[in-house]
């Protein structure tokens, strides 16, 4: 435990030198929530119902700041690190392999978590968010998209050949989500087919369940939805586990 606490530490100072991570992780959601909201304001129309557009925004979001966090801090850290050979000599100390994953799986989440909750409160003191779900379902679907998205950054790191591959594939791969998935265009404006082509990612089916949740729908009505993500998040740790490379 105390190994992990101070290798969690060095993960957050590693992180925090790291200006464009932290940009994008934490500060780039909340500007596009005030920009967006500032924009089109989050008066209700006749697009979302009683709903404005930073209500539906700020769940739909979740996918962004889970998918960054996923795709471009935690799958382009472990490739730089095995690239610089820092994996291989960590996992020679009396560390073991799996508190080195937790302290950056940790790290990451908290970062995520923040990047949230800052959306939040922005959100409800600028512009008046509404909330009408079940907050205990909405934290749990919160940690059940974050870690099956890190499951899936896993797979990414370990079959990325170096760094440079891990961020590009990483970028690509989150920005075509980031169009397709209802979060930068909600379905409401998308056509059928575009929806159901959308169904072969991840970040479709987090902006689905958050969405739902965020209105007051429950688990239940989302069990497609929390059945895929549970099938990332057990898939993405197997297959993680048995193709990772430590050098």
């Amino acid at each position: 435990m105390r190994g992990l606490k101070k290798l969690t530490l060095i993960e957050l100072k590693t992180f925090l030198r790291n200006p464009t991570g932290a940009f994008f992780t934490i500060i780039f959601p909340l500007m596009l929530i005030l920009v967006f909201g500032s924009i089109y304001s989050n008066t209700p129309g006749e697009t979302f119902g009683e709903y404005g557009i930073v209500d539906v925004y700020v769940p739909s979001f979740t996918g962004m700041i889970v998918g960054i966090s996923a795709l471009t801090n935690l799958n382009t850290d472990i490739a730089s690190a095995r690239e610089k050979g820092i994996l291989r000599r960590l996992k020679a100390t009396p560390l073991r392999p799996l508190t080195i994953l937790t302290a950056k799986i940790t790290l990451v989440f908290s970062m995520t978590s923040i990047a949230m909750i800052l959306m939040i409160i922005a959100g409800k003191l600028v512009f008046g968010l509404r909330f009408n779900g079940n907050p205990i379902e909405v934290v749990a679907a919160f940690a059940l998209s974050s870690f099956s998205f890190f499951a899936f950054g896993l797979v990414v790191a370990s079959i990325m050949p170096n760094v440079r591959a891990a961020e590009s594939f990483g970028f690509i791969l989150l920005f075509l989500m980031l169009f397709l998935s209802g979060v930068f265009v909600p379905f409401e404006i998308v056509p059928d087919a575009v929806q159901q082509v959308a169904q072969v990612f991840p970040m479709t089916h987090v902006t689905t369940l958050m969405r739902g949740l965020w209105i007051g729908q429950s688990l239940v009505d989302h069990m497609k939805e929390v059945v895929v993500l549970l099938g990332i998040l057990v898939a993405g740790v197997l297959i993680s586990a048995k193709i990772f490379r430590w050098e």
